[in-house]
């Protein structure tokens, strides 16, 4: 799972393997270890939860958990769909923006990055084939 914050938004973008125990498990989590002591570290979260009804977030004891709706995650990871996306109101007008992705493969990503676990690209499939939809005859 991989966590981008930047400003007031949190995307969160998950492969293959981390949707499937998102809906079969419930949870999906990370840690980063910053030092030698235990408390040097930030966790992330990703909840399917029956008790609540909007996407939220909490952040405490240097652990971030986003919680979903259990319904939205059955929706989102037996379908098509690409991403969940809420705002969360936190006193201000912009609120925090969380975005929760499917990781798709790169079109063209950084050399060395495994994929192996992304979600098929559709545009790369697209980006492939011959202008008009033509098979190329060679």
């Amino acid at each position: 799972m991989k966590l981008r914050i930047k400003g007031n938004s949190i995307r969160l973008r998950l492969g293959q393997s981390e949707v499937r125990r998102l809906a079969i498990d419930g949870i999906v989590e990370e840690s980063t270890v910053f030092g030698p002591s235990r408390y040097e570290f930030f966790a992330y979260a990703i909840c399917a939860s029956p008790e609540v009804s909007v996407v939220s977030s909490t952040f405490a004891d240097r652990r971030l958990v986003i919680r979903v709706p259990s319904g939205m995650i059955h929706e989102w990871s037996t379908t098509e769909q690409v991403g969940i996306h809420a705002v969360q109101h936190i006193g201000n007008e912009d609120g925090l923006r969380i975005l929760i992705e499917k990781d798709f493969e790169c079109i063209d990503g950084p050399p060395g990055e495994s994929e192996e676990d992304a979600f098929p690209n559709p545009q790369l499939e697209a980006a492939c084939r011959p202008a008009g939809g033509m098979e190329r005859l060679i």
